[in-house]
């Protein structure tokens, strides 16, 4: 679903859904969309690294409040990968920091792959983006410091070898993982799990969030537009999309200008309601997300 036409010259709030190219940072899909939709309220909803493409979806006017809610973290990527080769970055723009001429089996990757499934323990690569001490780990790392790091749980969903050549020691991964995985150190560690190394040549994000890669619409098809505010505008998905895991309530009228006032409704008079759960919430339009407690509905977010 679709939010339409652009009114007055304003794009529409929603979830854009950008297919990223390589050699953009998430933050420079942001600038240029700024120029393109005359918009200042934009934000994505996850970063991808410069080199990674694929889906990138992008939060426009109130819809930027969605970022920290939601529901639905799991990601698709598909990952190049090369053995026998360690870099600084763990990807194959880094310096080169060790190599090994050892021969590895599909057999090997194979029987390797069932420990990295599941719930496991990551620890962040220096080149990132999170932050130690108020800096980006990043930031350190281009100074040629290195410093202690917490490993962080994170979730692998599904991890497919999809192709590996024994011959150059290449292949694909096809990952299904939680927010805040890093795809270049998964590759890194089963690497060195196999006693060689590795390093990510590739990365495409293929989902996110419920969206795929085919929803998407390339950055540069978009700059390429006589009217990109048109175009984007007619490919802007309603921003409760972002929320359909949740139930739906309806309100009347006189209901939604009370909820609007941030009066405590009955959820006894609201069909549907339950108690404990999160509910999107409409009157004549998506009003936002609310919670049953203690047999009233209240306000979790609001989008109106």
């Amino acid at each position: 679903m679709t939010t339409g036409t652009p009114l007055n010259g304003i794009v529409p709030g929603g979830i854009l859904l950008i297919d990223k190219p390589s050699g953009y940072t998430s933050f420079d899909v942001i600038a240029v969309l700024r120029g393109l939709l005359h918009e200042k309220r934009l934000g994505h909803t996850g970063t991808l690294d410069p080199m990674a493409m694929g889906v990138l979806p992008v939060l426009i006017g109130k819809a930027t409040g969605a970022s920290d809610i939601l529901p639905i973290d799991e990601k698709t990527y598909r990952a190049g990968f090369v053995l026998g080769k360690s870099t600084d970055t763990q990807d194959i723009t880094g310096t080169v920091l060790s190599e090994s001429d050892k021969p590895v089996s599909e057999a090997e990757i194979l029987g390797k792959l069932p420990q990295f499934r599941g719930v496991i323990s990551q620890l962040p690569p220096m080149y990132s983006a999170v932050s130690v001490g108020g800096k980006r780990l990043y930031e350190l790392a281009r100074q040629g410091v290195s410093v202690e790091r917490t490993p962080r749980e994170i979730t692998i969903f599904s991890l497919e070898l999809e192709v590996y050549n024994e011959a150059d020691r290449t292949g694909t991964l096809l990952v299904s993982c939680s927010k805040g995985t890093y795809i270049r150190t998964l590759i890194n560690d089963l690497g060195d799990s196999l006693g060689v190394g590795g390093c990510m040549t590739a990365l495409r994000r293929i989902s996110a969030h419920g969206f795929g890669i085919n929803d998407c619409i390339p950055l540069e098809d978009l700059r390429a537009s006589e009217n990109a505010l048109e175009v984007a505008s007619s490919r802007i998905i309603a921003t409760d999309k972002l929320f359909g895991c949740y139930g739906e309530l309806r309100l009347s009228e006189a209901q939604t200008r009370m909820y609007k006032n941030g009066v405590k409704l009955d959820a006894k008079r609201v069909r549907g309601a339950q108690e404990g759960e999160i509910f999107r919430i409409y009157g004549s339009e998506f009003l936002g997300l609310c919670r049953v407690t203690d047999g009233e509905i209240r306000i979790v977010k609001n989008f109106w």
